[in-house]
């Protein structure tokens, strides 16, 4: 069973590495939307693969390093591309939360990706 929660937080950033005049090369905001998924067997008694509010609690002090702050400021997130960004999640995550599946960023309504971890 797989089962997934979403977040949004607002961030600002730029992108140092993109070339010269590129749009994303300015400083710019998004409204952003995670979803974290895991995975694993639905448990017999509870009924549940993982309670959502634990999966809430792990992601708190994420959602606060990230909310309304500049994202190359913070450190690992210093070319802050949404590829990025999930992986930086994922890092943060994944030891409290070993049933990660896979993280989605969405930095537009219409833009995004998807990770699944190294391997």
């Amino acid at each position: 069973m797989e089962i997934f929660e979403e977040y949004a937080f607002e961030a600002a950033h730029r992108l140092p590495n993109v070339p010269v005049g590129h749009k994303c090369e300015r400083l710019h905001g998004h409204s952003y939307r995670v979803a974290v998924h895991i995975t694993g067997p639905v448990d017999d008694h509870a009924g549940w693969v993982r309670d959502f509010a634990e999966l809430s609690d792990a992601m708190r002090p994420i959602l606060d390093r990230l909310d309304h702050y500049y994202l190359n400021e913070i450190e690992g997130l210093e070319n802050p591309t949404s590829e990025v960004l999930a992986r930086w999640i994922w890092a943060r995550l994944q030891p409290v939360m070993p049933e990660l599946s896979q993280i989605v960023v969405r930095e537009t309504c219409t833009s995004g990706c998807v990770f699944r971890g190294e391997g």
